[in-house]
């Protein structure tokens, strides 16, 4: 395997920002991990069956520091299918944090492997608007869907409302990729900061010692 560049202490800091935007405190300092560019994006989810709670990102390539916490807050309040995340909530949180890698066009459609392959979609609407969607690896894999069930979904996710035809799919132009991710929970989270709560509360932003 290759080496990683994505690494457990990058959805950490993700806690940092989002747990310090919810209480007041200042936002944490910048962290040691790399500072390179790359596409990125944040997902929460919540509970024992992990729920989807917001999920946003950019295939802009951003330096890690400023891009995951903008984007730790922007798919934590601003995803525009659920409500923004509250304190009350962080306990049951689990943060994944995707870098996107090998971006490559696909000769059609169905040129990309489910669970291998994130995939990004670009098509005309029945208003004639370009419109544009994307599904990160995991997400057909998870969902148990075959190829043309992602599509479609993924063309629903795109705000596609006519009829979806085996001519229509042919029109989409397709870019896959691939991520590394990693996730954490709540508690993971708790455990590694933890030279920093006192009964069970913090006492202090999250984010003192471990990046000083």
């Amino acid at each position: 395997t290759k080496n990683l560049v994505v690494t457990a202490e990058m959805c950490c800091y993700c806690f940092d920002v989002l747990y310090c935007h919810l209480y007041g405190f200042p936002q944490p300092r910048l962290p040691r991990f790399t500072n390179d560019p790359y596409p990125l994006f944040v997902t929460w989810k919540t509970g024992r069956d992990k729920r989807l709670r917001g999920c946003i990102g950019t295939f802009s390539a951003m330096n890690l520091h400023s891009g995951l916490r903008e984007y730790t807050l922007t798919s934590a309040l601003k995803d525009s299918r659920f409500p923004p995340l509250t304190r009350e909530e962080l306990p049951k949180l689990f943060c994944s944090v995707s870098l996107l890698t090998n971006f490559e066009d696909a000769s059609d459609y169905l040129d990309w492997e489910v669970g291998v392959h994130g995939i990004r979609i670009e098509f005309i609407n029945e208003k004639g608007v370009k419109r544009t969607a994307t599904y990160l690896p995991e997400v057909a894999k998870e969902q148990d869907w075959d190829q043309i069930q992602t599509i479609d979904s993924l063309l629903r996710k795109g705000g596609f409302k006519a009829p979806i035809t085996s001519e229509f799919r042919k029109t989409i132009k397709l870019t896959r990729y691939r991520s590394e991710k990693v996730t954490i929970s709540y508690a993971e989270y708790i455990a590694s900061r933890q030279h920093c709560f006192q009964n069970g509360t913090l006492h202090a932003p999250p984010l003192y010692n471990h990046y000083s």
